[in-house]
């Protein structure tokens, strides 16, 4: 946070008075830059000036010093520091993405969009309120404004791991419902049309359609794999790093192991799986507009896999470990695809109705058994 002490070496006019007066305490050092300071006297009678940010947190961090000042508090050790500003601690935030996530790509897409608003901002000075104003000015979706959310938390308590920090404004931010229950998955008839348009449009492209399908595999994860984590011999495949960061095997049915095999023919020595392209978005999207698809995307296969396994009869814990779901609560939203097994659970209280009882219940007076009345006098 950068602040200077003010030595004053001559009285001020009655018009400066009067400006500072009516700016009470904040101002734009460069007038329109957006960028707002305050003027204060600390705790021991010297005048001060620090930077803040938006006009906002300008006038919330003057009444805060102005406040530790009449109540004889000294200014935080850490004002005599540099300040640090939002791409500071993100520039930490992205380098801890690369090392460690899947979604680097992604997080800079982000984060870009952060720096957009607070880049020279202090970091300190931003809150929750200001996070919050930013984000309701986007027309996100519950899960768009949570990845953002997200993102700024982690590069909060990153600073403050790294003792930048001491405060995580973005744990404050509301954390928004997401409707998880849709599982889009493909009909007969509408797998029929896909197969149709790729055979015709990109023949080559059918192995990895047939992939997806029986396997469950993510796109990052199919479009990732490499020959070195395939064994066909086994018949299971390897995710080395999967969502979660652990690694998981898929076992490989006969269709997958025929996809297998058309994909190694046509791979020209590549050492990814997929012969070295890094999505589908290319031949894929195009080819669901074709085939009059609507609200379909890569993951719906995924969806797909795991809703014709749920309607063969496979029990949902079997199925949370082939999608390498880390709750059961997250794959449990395939349970209702298996009616014939939840029609035969329910079936069996049928018969209860039917058989008799030696129980007979009088309604009308009840009689304590002679135990229970010694007990209660």
């Amino acid at each position: 946070m950068e602040t200077e002490a003010l030595v004053l070496t001559a009285p001020t006019s009655k018009r400066t008075r009067e400006r500072n007066a009516k700016a009470r305490g904040v101002f734009e050092k460069i007038p329109g830059s957006g960028v707002w300071w305050i003027r204060y006297t600390d705790a021991q009678g010297r005048y001060r000036r620090e930077k803040a940010g938006m006009k906002g947190m300008a006038i919330e961090l003057y009444r805060k010093r102005k406040t530790d000042a009449l109540a004889g508090k000294k200014l935080p050790e850490k004002l005599r520091r540099p300040t640090v500003t939002f791409a500071d601690i993100a520039r930490d935030a992205l380098a801890y993405s690369k090392a460690n996530k899947l979604s680097y790509r992604n997080d800079c897409t982000r984060m870009e969009k952060l720096l957009g608003w607070f880049r020279e901002y202090p970091a300190e000075a931003i809150t929750h309120a200001d996070i919050e104003r930013r984000f309701a000015g986007e027309p996100w979706s519950a899960a768009t404004w949570n990845r953002y959310r997200a993102m700024l938390s982690l590069t909060y308590r990153l600073a403050i791991r790294n003792g930048k920090l001491k405060e995580n404004p973005a744990r404050l931010v509301r954390h928004r419902l997401e409707n998880n229950a849709r599982t889009r998955f493909l009909s007969e008839k509408e797998e029929t049309a896909l197969r149709e348009v790729i055979s015709e449009k990109c023949p080559e492209r059918i192995a990895e359609l047939d992939l997806a399908l029986n396997t469950g595999l993510r796109l990052s994860e199919q479009y990732g794999l490499t020959w070195g984590n395939v064994n066909l011999a086994l018949r299971i495949l390897t995710v080395p790093r999967s969502k979660n960061g652990s690694t998981r095997h898929v076992p490989l049915n006969t269709a997958a192991l025929a996809a297998l095999e058309a994909l190694r023919k046509g791979s020209n020595g590549s050492p990814l799986v997929c012969g070295g392209a890094k999505t589908s978005r290319q031949w894929f999207e195009p080819v669901v507009r074709t085939a009059g698809l609507q609200s379909f995307s890569w993951h719906c296969l995924r969806h797909t896999f795991a809703s014709r396994l749920v309607m063969a009869g496979v029990d949902i814990r079997t199925v949370q470990e082939l999608l390498g779901h880390t709750t059961l609560a997250m794959t449990v939203r395939y349970s209702h695809l298996a009616p014939k097994h939840t029609l035969a659970a329910v079936e069996r209280l049928a018969g209860f109705s039917e058989r008799p009882t030696d129980t007979t219940t009088d309604t009308g007076h009840f009689e304590r058994p002679a135990a229970q009345v010694a007990i209660l006098q």
